[in-house]
């Protein structure tokens, strides 16, 4: 199989706090280092109770600092809620801190709602100037040229790799035009994931960080000692995804026995669209769904979302994930 890696929300579970959330994020990373992950992710979103990677950079930091040898990075930070400047010093300094081991995925997307995009102080206009934006932070990372009189320090020769993330043929075409890694977000838009990747590859251009496309599917995996109880932990994903058709604010709950009195046929239907390529079960059944998936896509590597509301039971299922996958933990730096 591919590589896998993980992508990490920082979610707040019902009856616990926030620095919580971090923390546990920062032990799952530990022991994901251990289990083999290449890499872990977090993801901007504002105004989300439920979630605490906003502040994108700072989380990395959190995560970086307590791990050797896994690559940390923004699966993805929105980069028109941002100056590409400011994002080059920010993505700089963790580069010169944590050397080799930095991501930086970009999105189009706000990552929020139209009000919180006013707080931002950003004009809802400004994801139209996304490629511009993506080659103006690439400048900013390469080696300051004689004569720059703007440069980002730290930021400038550190070359953090760039990639491009998305859940439509938009960001496959940028990607591929800019000779950039692709990221899809097939754990919550699994809809445009065929023709996304076959666009990819077919129009990528070679570029001075990547000769061949590379793309990464993120999927939605729980793995349990059975089915049935996999499929009982999946609740509170599946409550979550009915909760956002709602906008309704509630924190991670637990699971439920019954999740069909919990939606409504309408938010069944449109949940189980969104959680299409979701991968449920024992570990035969996670190997299966592991093994189609990858004959389906050509995927060159894996992040798992693994959303339990258990934290112990949350690293058991990406402990099992990753023995099933055959994962083995990269050599120190």
């Amino acid at each position: 199989m591919p590589p896998i890696s993980l992508l990490e929300l920082g979610r707040v579970r019902e009856g616990s706090d926030r620095r919580t959330a971090l923390d546990d994020a920062r032990a799952l990373a530990r022991e994901a280092e251990g289990w083999g992950y290449r890499r872990i992710w977090v993801a901007e979103h504002h105004n989300m109770p439920i979630v605490t990677t906003a502040a994108t950079s700072l989380v990395i930091a959190h995560l970086a600092a307590a791990t050797r040898t896994i690559r940390v990075g923004a699966g993805g930070i929105m980069l028109p809620n941002h100056a590409p400047y400011v994002i080059a010093e920010q993505f700089g300094t963790l580069e010169t801190l944590f050397p080799g081991r930095i991501d930086l995925g970009l999105g189009r997307a706000p990552g929020t709602d139209q009000v919180t995009l006013r707080a931002l102080r950003r004009d809802a206009s400004a994801s139209d100037h996304f490629p511009q934006d993506v080659l103006e932070l690439q400048a900013f990372l390469a080696p300051a040229q004689p004569g720059q009189r703007i440069e980002a320090v730290p930021g400038s020769g550190t070359q953090v790799p760039l990639w491009i993330l998305g859940s439509s043929l938009y960001g496959a075409q940028l990607a591929a035009e800019l000779g950039l890694p692709y990221a899809f977000a097939a754990h919550f838009a699994p809809q445009a994931l065929d023709a996304a990747l076959r666009i990819y590859r077919e129009r990528f251009k070679p570029s001075a960080q990547l000769q061949q496309p590379y793309a990464l599917v993120s999927v939605n995996v729980i793995a349990a000692p059975t089915d049935a109880e996999a499929k009982f932990l999946a609740t509170s994903q599946q409550m979550s995804f009915a909760d956002h058709l709602r906008s309704t604010r509630r924190l991670t709950q637990p699971p439920i026995a019954d999740i069909e009195s919990y939606w409504s046929p309408q938010e069944k239907a449109h949940a189980s669209q969104m959680l299409a390529c979701s991968i449920v079960g024992n570990p035969a059944t996670v190997r299966e769904g592991l093994q189609a998936l990858i004959d389906r896509t050509r995927a060159d590597e894996l992040m798992i979302v693994s959303d339990v509301f258990d934290p112990a039971l949350r690293q058991r299922s990406f402990r099992m994930i990753a023995e099933i996958a055959g994962a083995s933990p990269a050599a120190p730096q």
